[in-house]
């Protein structure tokens, strides 16, 4: 299905702050005090509206994920990181359920090859008011070869990927999202560190609405295929790839439940 492209306003984006390439520059997140647009907050966390709305036809919002301007999902504590998870897919499923939206999407981006501008860390929930950003996907994209489940929640490596070569679906019923936050939590600690013999360090994480149930794909970032740039041809891992990444993933698994 074809849908007309996201406009970005440049205008705006000349005055967005950047402080990942640049560390050296100041962080808007951490100046708590100067936040304006606030939507809601809880303990560290807050939600608000973006300073730098560059995308046309859209409304987007920041979740500030903590007060530790270095922190990550892969150094949250396990309650920290679940109470991540709980504060943003609450007000994404209320945003979705306020009938405004096209529709809305809840991502992530870490690290320099992610495609964000602050280290600080946090997700954007962002309203589309007339694209369907779910419209390519489909429910292939979302599963794949088995890695492991835990309770009602399912782990697998995309055999049919959005873009290629390793995504992580993580699903779980919206009533898991603890048991989910833990499991994305594993599957982004192995990115960083023993993935590609760690040399990764960069991450996207997307959140898609599937029913009763959500899918957290995680996707470790290098350089983009110009096979997709160019032509939008996904490239997967073979077969016996698939099944050592699982082997792996499912030893982080076992580290980290013991």
């Amino acid at each position: 299905m074809h849908h007309l492209p996201l406009i970005f306003d440049t205008e705006i984006a000349k005055g967005k702050p950047e402080n990942i390439r640049h560390p050296q520059h100041a962080c808007p997140f951490c100046d708590r005090q100067q936040l304006t647009d606030i939507l809601a907050t809880e303990n560290d966390r807050i939600w608000l509206l973006n300073k730098f709305p560059t995308l046309q036809a859209t409304w987007q919002t920041i979740v500030i994920e903590s007060s530790d301007h270095t922190g990550d999902i892969s150094t949250y504590s396990s309650s920290q990181n679940r109470a991540v998870f709980a504060f943003a897919i609450k007000h994404w499923q209320a945003t979705i359920a306020s009938g405004r939206f096209k529709s809305v999407l809840l991502y992530k981006n870490f690290g320099p090859h992610s495609g964000g501008s602050l280290r600080h860390p946090h997700m954007q929930i962002v309203g589309l008011t007339a694209v369907d950003g779910y419209a390519k996907i489909t429910a292939a994209n979302l599963t794949g070869y088995p890695v492991m489940t835990i309770g009602p929640v399912a782990v697998t490596i995309s055999d049919q990927p959005v873009m290629g070569f390793v995504e992580f679906n993580v699903t779980a019923p919206l009533t898991a999202i603890a048991t989910l936050a833990d499991a994305v939590q594993v599957v982004v600690r192995y990115l960083l560190h023993s993935y590609f013999q760690g040399r990764c360090d960069s991450y996207n994480l997307f959140v898609y609405p599937q029913g009763p149930q959500i899918t957290v794909k995680v996707v470790p970032l290098f350089n983009v295929s110009p096979y997709y740039i160019g032509y939008q041809l996904t490239q997967a891992d073979t077969p016996k790839r698939m099944r050592a990444i699982a082997d792996e993933l499912r030893q982080e698994f076992a580290t980290a439940t013991d």
